[in-house]
């Protein structure tokens, strides 16, 4: 499996399927090794141009997915295609199934109160054996105290999981794991979003024929038109600056960084 990174706008990504994405998880966990990964979709490849400190954690990252039918597309225009979209969503069910059978365990970090619980209790339904050895919803603005901080990273290591599933919100959770990791006994930290209400039913999917077609984010925005709006229609339209200022990386004109 290649490992190599290739460049995407602002940062590097990793050219992997679902599958090697989950082969290459598995790994870092028979090796014990501490990793942590970073799904990169278009609002966060925009905050990355603009945040220097998320540019750095998200080049340091041992993997970064592209979780955006639209930055697949720029991908095949800089002619240096990935393979196909990992969404945070899709790579935990994945993660869920693979935990099952293999015996890994699981710990679920944000979401409202209760949300993280439903979504722990739905997982080990749909997926028997598996173990999601603890979850926590720390309290707004918890990031900026060193209190509650430690009471995040004891909840973990107390468990010692070997996969945590952080679902903070970009940039919070990119932050947060750069600054907490290496103080916290667990193996791999997926940057995971909005996935814990996906998994607790909160919040429904969209169906797969409109994640294939680039549309999951209309979806989304239907669903909360309020919210959205400004993140999906006036934010995210620098995405077609981007493109333009990047155009140099088409293949045959940048070297491929590993």
């Amino acid at each position: 499996m290649d490992m190599q990174k290739q460049p995407l706008m602002a940062t590097h990504v990793n050219n992997l399927t679902l599958q090697e994405t989950a082969q290459a998880i598995g790994q870092f966990i028979e090796e014990r090794r501490q990793a942590y990964i970073v799904e990169v979709n278009v609002d966060v490849m925009i905050r990355i141009e603009h945040d220097a400190e998320l540019r750095r954690i998200t080049d340091a990252a041992d993997l970064v997915l592209v979780d955006g039918q639209p930055l697949v597309w720029v991908s095949k225009l800089y002619r240096r295609p990935v393979k196909e979209k990992v969404s945070g969503s899709d790579l935990s069910l994945e993660l869920c199934r693979m935990a099952a059978e293999r015996g890994y365990t699981m710990f679920i970090l944000g979401g409202r109160e209760g949300v993280a619980e439903q979504a722990k209790a739905n997982m080990e339904a749909q997926y028997p054996g598996l173990q999601v050895v603890g979850t926590c919803a720390p309290p707004l603005g918890f990031e900026k105290d060193e209190a509650e901080l430690a009471k995040v990273r004891q909840a973990i290591s107390a468990v010692s999981p070997d996969i945590v599933l952080c679902c903070l919100g970009c940039p919070k959770q990119e932050k947060w794991i750069d600054a907490n990791h290496r103080d916290i006994d667990a193996r791999v930290f997926l940057c995971a979003g909005a996935t814990v209400d996906f998994l607790a039913g909160n919040v429904r999917r969209a169906p797969a024929w409109v994640s294939r077609i680039g549309m999951e984010w209309f979806y989304r925005f239907l669903k909360e038109p309020k919210r959205l709006f400004r993140r999906y229609f006036i934010d995210d339209m620098q995405l077609f600056g981007l493109i333009v200022k990047y155009r140099h990386q088409r293949a045959g004109k940048t070297e491929v960084s590993a």
